[in-house]
């Protein structure tokens, strides 16, 4: 099932032609699958074995905009995309009770307002707010607005206008998605295999992989392997013994239970976090159904407690029974060790609040594609993918730390969060915004200025002063500004189907 390791111990490749092994489907599997069979399809032999009798964690996904460019790539037709996998528009995620029991916020993708200068828009809109000239701050994101009002079509811009028009993800049933994905690498030549894998052989001169024993007794080689087995990490983990950083004190939870409802009346385009005593509650609306989970600490809520929170929050009769999963906040120290790539849950996981799962595989599969061997594993390249990485994640880390930190509930849950030592990063950009409104976003950090500013705003920072140049226009010149914004974006908005109307139209709904 497969020929010899064609990297010998000097690690020069014998012929041109690879034999890459990916071990574990789910969407991560396929995702890797697909996108190297597209762009590296001609170097590479692939195989992706799985076994049918393991379940996959999957339980639904909402999703960032860059998934976007990844179907693109693929070249998935959106209407398609979103046919087959259940999948409905996401503008934003609205976060309820995280700064008390009665707040409310909307992390809207996208920009919001525009920017002067080297000031950004919140400066000014700082000022206006101040002096009784602007209204909440999410009224000049289109996001924010199309989603409180349930609108969405493509719109790249606003016309006639230096406007951002709307940023998009996708809400989808993450098990659709990889079948989805399956079948276009099975078109596209990949070969799968449905077996368990028994035991991972190494080579006893350099500790490379050299093949997997299957539970039929047959043996996978390979030259290269992809680990996306899960939080077991068969490969990397267990195998190849790469230890794992665990992040439990600054992310306290380590559970969640999903349980899907029927579908919502009116599906909105966006998703709903709602923190409660231990943790929070999440709400994905699908075309076919709902999908609801609680993410909590077992220090804090027992199941069954949690269990009833999640109940509480249905907005429907449910469809099947709750699953618990455990898991463990963290990363692995390397996710690229001699010949094994770990992508999903078998490189780490950060919880689900900001919906960053499928991107950091997404992104881990780019960074591969960039620095994929040719004839030998070069050390740089590995330890600069390990390096991009390992910023990538703490840089994502870091932000759901923020979401915890700021809070503003009583139970002693969330005091905790409120008291824990944080990253310097989270200390210093909170203090500087709550002194003066700034921001400064290091180069290939995943969340922008207007995501960091809508957190620390909607969880009750505000700014002590603003930006000298929002004082260089006038009362009147500052007044017209927001209301021309608002203008716009009503005219924007009033263009816009009902999202109902757009997936009808666009998916069949």
């Amino acid at each position: 099932m497969g020929c010899d390791n064609k990297y010998n111990n000097a690690g020069v490749s014998n012929v041109s032609k690879l034999d890459l092994v990916i071990a574990g489907g789910g969407s991560a599997g396929w995702m890797a699958a697909a996108m190297l069979v597209k762009l590296l399809g001609p170097q590479l032999n692939i195989t992706l074995v799985e076994s049918s009798e393991i379940a996959t964690v999957g339980v639904g996904e909402a999703t960032i905009p860059p998934i976007r460019t990844f179907n693109q790539v693929l070249g998935i037709d959106e209407a398609e995309f979103l046919r087959a996998t259940g999948g409905t528009i996401k503008l934003g995620i609205e976060f309820n009770h995280w700064n008390g029991p009665h707040s409310n916020y909307l992390h809207a993708f996208g920009s919001i307002g525009r920017d002067q200068g080297f000031a950004s828009f919140h400066h000014y809109w700082h000022r206006a707010r101040a002096e009784g000239l602007a209204e909440d701050f999410w009224h000049y994101s289109l996001n924010a607005r199309a989603a409180r009002a349930g609108k969405f079509a493509p719109l790249s811009h606003i016309a006639n206008t230096p406007l951002d028009g709307l940023h998009y993800a996708y809400h989808f049933d993450a098990g659709r998605y990889a079948k989805l994905l399956q079948g276009y690498c099975l078109a596209a030549g990949v070969r799968h295999v449905d077996r368990v894998i028994e035991q991972v052989l190494l080579d006893p001169d350099n500790g490379h992989i050299q093949a997997l024993q299957l539970a039929d007794g047959a043996t996978l080689t390979g030259d290269f392997f992809i680990d996306c087995s899960g939080a077991r990490s068969l490969l990397l983990g267990d195998a190849l013994g790469v230890g794992f950083d665990d992040y439990r004190q600054w992310l306290p939870c380590d559970r969640a239970i999903a349980l899907p409802s029927e579908r919502l009346a009116k599906v909105q385009p966006f998703t709903r976090s709602s923190a409660n005593a231990g943790g929070w509650c999440w709400q994905i609306p699908l075309q076919h159904r709902t999908g609801n989970g609680i993410v909590y600490s077992a220090d804090s809520l027992s199941d069954d407690q949690a269990l009833v929170l999640l109940q509480q929050q249905l907005t429907g009769p449910a469809l099947g029974e709750a699953k618990l999963i455990r898991f463990k906040v963290g990363r692995r120290r390397q996710q690229w060790h001699k010949n094994c790539v770990a992508l999903g849950l078998a490189s780490g996981f950060l919880e689900p609040l900001e919906s960053t799962s499928l991107h950091l595989v997404q992104s881990a599969i780019t960074r591969l594609v960039k620095l994929f061997p040719r004839q030998t594993i070069n050390a740089r390249d590995v330890q600069e993918f390990n390096r991009q990485a390992q910023t990538e994640f703490e840089s994502v880390r870091d932000f759901i730390i923020l979401h915890y930190h700021l809070n503003g509930r009583s139970e002693p849950f969330w005091q905790a969060c409120q008291t824990m030592a944080v990253p310097e990063r989270i200390t210093q950009r909170v203090a500087l915004f709550k002194a003066s409104g700034r921001l400064f976003i290091e180069p290939n950090e995943l969340f922008t200025e207007p995501a960091w500013q809508q957190v620390m705003l909607g969880q009750g920072i505000m700014p002590e002063s603003y930006h000298t140049l929002a004082d260089g226009l006038s009362a009147q010149q500052l007044a017209g500004f927001m209301r021309d914004l608002d203008t716009l974006y009503d005219r924007a908005l009033n263009s816009l189907p009902s999202h109902e109307d757009y997936l009808r139209s666009q998916a069949k709904v």
